[in-house]
């Protein structure tokens, strides 16, 4: 007779040694395709919170400081800026031997080029710097684009006064006629000196199924938007509109119009013609600087700020000003603004009172004043992001005046006073275009179509205006 006995499927007690060995298998893995290791019974310690490794992601925030934003209800904005009351030519000084000396004017048409009339007092400067000053005695002759001069300081000509024939510079500093003459028998009339833009349409999309949109996750969200939360696709939506809105600012920063015929642009592209952004503007019609990170310091500091000085002063001189810059140009300009100042033997010193000992040592410097000029500095994420400029690097900075411009606004039917540097948007009764998003689908409170997700739609239209962009400075740096 067999012995007594039971058959399961039960481990045998025999030979059970308890194990106090922490092995890779008593751990939830989370790498696991199929997660059969949820079986497991012991729970890793999980944050629940992501780490915000890059801080406030967004790099937008240039033209909110800087600029206004205004709608328009057209497609193409113009502006007039004024012209120079006073302005030079280049000519060709030429001594013909009678005693009088000849400026072949360069530019055409000669009738309205310039402002030199008979009876002018011009001063005429070669190419040396030398100068003299002398009377138009015959007006400008359109056959040959000549007008003659008389030298006050010498009977036979310009030449024989100093200057050397060749390339010269003319500008009228005024009038001189003689006793019982007519008057001037010429007269000035202004260019008109237009500006415009078109403004772009920007567009994007975020898209989540209704499945992935009701389902929880372990990690709580956050992002730039303010979004919170144990739903993913929160966080993707607020990613999408937070990228969407950088796209907005650096569009109007980096956009370029295109050539007028290119056979490239087809389809839905075919009416794309480009804007005129912020460095696109400066890059024509503005100052341009090269390596402002090499600024340097002492006496080189100065003379190299005295040189954008100088070139402001041929503007519109306005006394304020900031600067938008780079890391490395910021530090460059701190470096050079602190070795403007004496080294006292207590340690070293900067700015009205000496840092004690018990001090944090500043070595920064939010902003300088050089004679009748503030400039006022701050860092421009959008250029040391190392996903954006910071990459490229060849951009260092930009110089923006602090100044407005008085200009009819159509839409509000009145004058009023705008920043150099502001933004328009299409907008009218019917549609705002500054910023539009809507939801589309079955999921998330919409029910427009039977699509079994979400789709949010985002577009704005806009353009950015920069009047007076002689008066802006790019900072470049060639040699990234």
């Amino acid at each position: 007779m067999a012995a007594f006995g039971i058959t399961n499927g039960a481990p045998e007690l025999s030979g059970l040694t308890p194990n106090k060995t922490t092995l890779a298998s008593n751990y939830v893995n989370f790498n696991s395709a199929t997660f059969n290791t949820w079986a497991q019974q012991y729970l890793p310690e999980v944050y629940e919170q992501e780490v915000e490794r890059y801080g406030n992601r967004s790099v937008s925030s240039f033209l909110r400081l800087v600029g206004a934003e205004m709608p328009m209800a057209s497609d193409q904005i113009v502006w007039s800026e004024q012209g120079r009351l006073h302005q030079y030519i280049n000519a060709t000084l030429v001594a013909d031997g009678s005693n009088v000396n000849v400026i072949n004017a360069i530019t055409a048409p000669v009738a309205t080029s310039h402002s030199i009339r008979k009876g002018s007092t011009v001063i005429v400067q070669d190419a040396a710097g030398k100068s003299q000053r002398a009377l138009v005695t015959l007006g400008v002759e359109t056959s040959t684009t000549q007008i003659t001069v008389a030298a006050y300081a010498s009977a036979t000509g310009l030449v024989d006064a100093g200057l050397s024939a060749g390339a010269v510079k003319v500008f009228v500093f005024g009038t001189e006629f003689g006793k019982g003459t007519n008057g001037m028998t010429e007269s000035l009339t202004p260019e008109v000196n237009t500006f415009s833009n078109k403004p772009i349409i920007l567009k994007d999309k975020f898209e989540v199924s209704g499945s992935d949109a009701s389902q929880i996750g372990w990690i709580e969200v956050s992002g730039e938007s303010g979004q919170s939360g144990y739903l993913w696709y929160m966080k993707a939506e607020g990613d999408a509109r937070t990228r969407f809105e950088d796209y907005v600012e650096m569009a109007m920063v980096e956009s370029e119009e295109r050539v007028a015929t290119h056979a490239g642009f087809t389809g839905d592209f075919a009416n794309a013609t480009g804007t005129q952004g912020l460095f696109a503007a400066i890059d024509s019609r503005g100052i341009e600087v090269e390596d402002m990170s090499s600024v340097g310091t002492g006496s080189t500091f100065e003379t190299n700020i005295d040189l954008i000085i100088q070139e402001l002063d041929k503007q519109g001189a306005i006394e304020e000003n900031m600067l938008f810059l780079n890391r490395a140009t910021s530090l460059a300009i701190d470096s050079g603004l602190a070795s403007q100042n004496s080294y006292g033997s207590g340690g070293t010193s900067y700015g009205v009172f000496e840092n004690s000992e018990d001090m944090a040592l500043n070595l920064g410097f939010s902003g300088f004043r050089r004679g009748s000029y503030d400039f006022y500095k701050t860092d421009w994420k959008y250029l040391n992001n190392e996903a954006t400029r910071g990459q490229v690097n060849d951009i260092e900075g930009v110089l923006v005046p602090a100044g407005t411009s008085s200009v009819y606004d159509q839409i509000m039917g009145k004058n009023i006073r705008r920043p150099f540097l502001h933004v328009r948007y299409r907008a009218s009764e019917a549609d705002d275009r500054k910023m539009k998003s809507w939801v589309t689908g079955s999921v998330g409170g919409a029910a427009t179509s039977d699509l079994d997700a979400m789709q949010v739609n985002y577009l704005s239209e806009r353009c950015l205006v920069v009047q007076a962009a002689n008066n802006f400075v790019l900072f470049e740096n060639y040699s990234a």
